[in-house]
């Protein structure tokens, strides 16, 4: 493996999380925890951040490709730690990521320690399923009333 590259299981892992932030809402948040519950791994959320601490920013060169996940089509804004906090990553990247969340709306207080919150109750975001599955999950419960519903009328 070249050096940098990723495992196919990581490049895996970092699609499934990528495409799974890109359905949180705008003027949403939700948790590190709650994406990876959403992916199938409830105990990977620090991985989850680790996926969106080397995201990379879209390219600016014209004749350079953007990656297919970077900074400017994955809303990583709209993760937060599962307290409400921002998570302090380096100089300046909380205030900056609390700018990006008021800029769409949310309402981001700071405490007398410099902590950024969001209020889950008013901006959390927390469905059962990620919206492009429930379509799936749905008709796979159709399917079973369909078939117990055979299963009576036999």
């Amino acid at each position: 493996m070249a050096p940098g590259a990723r495992s196919e299981e990581a490049w895996l892992w970092h699609t499934t999380v990528c495409e799974a932030i890109q359905e949180v809402p705008y003027g949403k948040v939700t948790s590190y925890a709650h994406i990876a519950r959403l992916v199938g791994k409830p105990q990977c959320p620090r991985q989850v951040g680790v996926c969106l601490k080397h995201l990379p920013s879209p390219s600016t060169e014209l004749s350079k490709k953007s990656p297919a996940f970077h900074s400017g089509n994955v809303p990583w804004q709209r993760v937060i730690n599962s307290k409400g906090g921002i998570s302090p990553r380096g100089p300046g990247a909380a205030s900056q990521q609390a700018d990006a969340l008021r800029r769409e709306g949310v309402e981001v207080s700071q405490d007398s320690m410099g902590q950024y919150t969001v209020d889950f109750k008013d901006y959390g975001w927390f469905p059962d399923v990620l919206p492009s599955e429930a379509a799936s999950v749905e008709d796979s419960e159709d399917s079973d009333e369909d078939e117990e519903a055979a299963a009576y009328h036999t």
